[in-house]
Parts: structure tokens; sequence; C-alpha cells
């Protein structure tokens, strides 16, 4: 069984599209089970941002599971499967390892070292693990990434450019952020939102400066009382918006929020600049042509991003430091799994051993009943020592070869050779798998 992703990110596909396969909590769930019902699947798990839609499955058929889980990405976006396949990228086994690895680490992020990244994978996993998708496999890769994710962090400063992408957006719009008199409405009470508010306090924003508006009406207070943030209803958008300097969009559901005509009405009253996070986009398309509106979406933040990731030397050493770190993580968790494959083969060996010599022992004992028991014990010990030398050898190689290719085709002989049970080898399998 390898790991396999099949994924979609603004590195690979226009934003529009990525619109189209975006996923709520809900359709991400859903995803994971029906990959699951695939013959070759045996866990999943997906992990779905702003800015990128990935579907992590264990399977023992790479392209057997890589066409059913672009199917099902296509099927969700209702599109022809031919029309992402040219969008989407593939890793398998080692790359699938060193893949994530890089993701949690941020280094594939639009925003090169964001840690929201970090809090993204986490929810993959703990949303796996609620749902029963995630087994033994997953759960140790997804572990990993997070402790990586981490390491790069404190031992780097990879994340100087932009915490998240909300911190970006805040950057890029300029000096309406910080101007003493602006008033800001964030729209939506999730993580974003979040995220975005705990920017703009950052920046020396009065959390009374900050409005709160979310359809359900609950986690809009619950999110505003914990910042300090003010509140108002759903009703209330449209006054909202028309005493605000700075609108920020983070609801990410199907359907525009900010059509043209409110933006109009809210403009009306001044100019307003609208940071649009939402996957899905919240705002109407072109809404930066109507008078007095300004608008910095996702696309506009790619853009921005690329110019900043290649433009500090600082930078670069910070994510040569990050990728020297997942390198080495790689070929340390690849090592220890290689092993992992091995030592059943070792043990189930070794059993078999010690079965045929207390068998020889009990043989003898009934036939030579003359026999002290001191006597049998050390006729126990020489049959024990010559099997342990028979079994020295193949067991020391085994184990040198686990960091290369051979190391499982020598496991598999040794199974073959000595007539070892398949079955008790998967006993074993399945007890280390549980201990995880």
């Amino acid at each position: 069984m390898s790991v396999l992703v099949v994924g979609m990110s603004h590195k690979s596909a226009p934003i529009e599209l990525l619109e189209r396969v975006s996923l709520d909590p809900s359709a991400a769930i859903k995803l994971s089970h029906l990959a699951l019902e695939a013959p070759s699947v045996s866990e999943a798990a997906v992990i779905s941002t702003c800015n990128r839609v990935e579907i992590y499955v264990e399977t023992d058929r790479f392209h057997g599971a890589v066409e059913e889980v672009s199917r099902l990405l296509a099927d969700h976006a209702q599109l022809d499967r031919d029309e992402i396949v040219s969008n989407v990228y593939v890793h398998y086994d080692d790359s699938a390892v060193a893949h994530l690895f890089a993701v949690a680490s941020g280094l594939d992020s639009m925003i090169i070292g964001e840690s929201q990244i970090l809090g993204q994978v986490r929810d993959a996993l703990l949303t796996g693990q609620a749902e029963s998708t995630v087994g033994s496999a997953l759960n140790a890769l997804f572990q990993q990434a997070l402790r990586i994710g981490k390491r790069g962090h404190a031992e780097t400063g990879i994340d100087h450019l932009a915490p998240s992408i909300a911190s970006a957006a805040l950057d890029a719009a300029g000096d309406v952020v910080t101007a003493p008199t602006s008033r800001f409405v964030v729209v939506g009470a999730g993580a974003m939102a979040s995220l975005a508010i705990r920017a703009l306090i950052d920046r020396g924003i009065a959390p009374e400066r900050i409005t709160v508006v979310n359809r359900t009406a609950e986690r809009g207070v619950e999110l505003a009382l914990t910042m300090g943030a003010k509140t108002a209803d759903w009703t209330e958008l449209d006054a909202s918006l028309a005493h605000a300097d700075v609108v920020i969009s983070c609801v990410g559901a199907a359907g525009i929020v900010l059509d043209a005509e409110r933006l109009a009405s809210a403009a009306a009253a001044g100019p307003v600049t609208v940071l649009d996070l939402g996957l899905p986009r919240d705002v109407v398309r072109d809404a930066g042509e109507l008078p007095g509106v300004s608008v910095i979406d996702l696309a506009d933040l790619a853009t921005l991003a690329e110019r900043a990731n290649t433009g500090s030397a600082e930078l670069a050493d910070d994510i040569s430091d990050v990728r020297a770190i997942v390198d080495d993580e790689v070929r340390t968790f690849l090592a220890a799994k290689s092993a992992s494959r091995v030592t059943p083969t070792v043990v189930a060996l070794r059993s078999m051993a010690t079965s045929v010599v207390e068998a020889e022992a009990e043989r003898l004992a009934s036939r030579l009943g003359a026999l002290n028991a001191d006597d049998l014990n050390e006729v126990r010990r020489a049959l024990q020592r010559v099997a342990e030398k028979l079994i020295h050898a193949p067991t020391v190689r085994v184990q040198e070869l686990v960091d290369g290719p051979a190391g499982l085709t020598y496991a598999d002989a040794l199974t073959d050779l000595f007539a070892l049970d398949p079955a008790a080898v998967e006993a074993v399998t399945r007890v280390g798998g549980d201990t995880e």
C-alpha cells in the first residue's frame, strides 16, 4: 500500500477553476467517504483551503486510484474529467510524502511560509479521524507533516513575509488599513475571518472599529465577543457597508455575497476597499470598475505573492533551510516506513525458529525420558543457539537493506525461502499498525 495525492492549487489551475472545485467542510467529508468506496483505497483525507484542494488516499493500485479520485473531483465540480485533468497534479509513494511535508511547511503556499496551512492540515487529519476515513498510514503521515511544519517555523524565518493570506491582503490594501479613522467590516465568521480580525488588531486597529456580519448571528456574535469587536445582524449588512472603509469578505459560499448594486450603494457614502478572500469568490466580477470601489481578490494576491516570493534574498535563504529540513525528514520517514514493512517478516522468522526449537525440545523430552531437567534445558539452549546462528545472517542482511528497494524484495524472499506463514506476517503487520 502507498500514499497517493491528487490535487489542484493556485500553481496548477486558474482561480476560476479552483472556485468550481472548492469544498466546504461537508463536501470534503462526503468526498473522503466516496474515495473510500474505490476498491483499491483503504484510507482517505482531504485538505481544502482558499488556494488548494487535495485528496490523499492509501491505495494498492496507482492507476485505478488516480482515475477514481480524478473522477470524483470532476463530478463535484460538475465538469468533464478531461476539463480538470490538465490542471491537477499527482504524487505517489515517496513523492506524495515529500509533497505533504512541503505543503505543511508552507513551501507550496501562495504566500511562502504562511502558517495558516498548519491548522488546515490539522483540520484535515482531525476530520478524517472523526469520520474514520483515516487509518494508521495517513495518521502517521499527517502527524509527521504537522511536526515538520512546526519545526520549519521554529528554526527559520520562513513566515516573515506574512503569517496568513489575510495578513497579505491587508498589506496589499495599503494605507487605508492603517489610517486612524478607517472602519472595517468583516463578512463571515470562519477561520479566515478570525485570522483577518487578529491581523487587524496586530496592526494596532482598535477592535471597536471592526464590525463582524455573518449569516448565522450566533457565530458572528461569538467571534466578535472573542476579539472584542462589534457585531451586526445580516439584515444590517448594507448599512454596515455604508460606514466601512475596508470590507473583508471571507464567506466562500456558493453565490455572490457582494453584488454590484450592494457595492455601488456602499461606495455612494465614500470610497471602499474590498478584500475578497472567499473561494468561491464573494464579490461580483469586475466590481473594481465601479466608481469608488477597489477590489483585491485571491488572483491579485497570487500575482503579488509571486513577485514577493522571488524578490528577497533573505526569504531565499529561509526557503533553502526549510527545504533541507523537509528533505531530511522525508528520508527519515521513508526509512522508518521501509523498516516497518520488513519487521513483520523478521518477527515471523524468529517466531518460526522458536516454534521449531520448542517442538524439537518436546520431542526429545518424550523420547529421552531419562534426561533430568538440567540436561533437557541444556539441550534446549543448544537448539536455540543453533537456530539463532542460522537466522542471524538473514535478519542482519534484511535490516541492512531496508533503505533501498532491495529491502522489500529480500523480505519477500525470506518469506518464500523459509516457508513463513503469510498469515503470521500479516498478523504482525496489523499489530504494528494498531500501535502507531
